[in-house]
């Protein structure tokens, strides 16, 4: 009898829009290919195709990439920021306790 595997954390799961990706996903690759298609059809003719072919690679993968990467169920975008706020906070921490008894002496 045939099954369906069913994910036991429903969180994790992701709605697909097209060609079973994500609407991110689908933006991602949108972008990369409104950049990176008119790039290699207007420089294959003056560097050459292999060339140009290079650069669409080099001009479609950021974007792709940002699309894609995801770490611990967070896009690259909130990685950053988080790594970002943590730089620059004090390295130490102090510990600091408040007896609230010794107020009432």
């Amino acid at each position: 009898m045939p099954y369906v595997q069913v994910p036991k954390d429903l969180t994790q799961v992701k709605t697909k829009v097209a060609l079973n990706l994500t609407k991110r996903q689908l933006a991602g690759f949108g972008i990369a290919a409104a950049a990176a298609i008119p790039t290699f059809i207007l420089t294959k003719d003056s560097i050459g195709v292999s060339n140009a072919m290079l650069l669409l690679v080099v001009i479609a993968f950021p974007p792709i990439f940002l699309a894609l990467y995801e770490k611990d169920g967070q896009p690259i975008e909130k990685i950053v920021r988080n790594f970002w706020i943590w730089s620059r906070r004090p390295k130490r921490r102090l510990y600091r306790t408040y007896n609230i008894y010794s107020l009432s002496e």
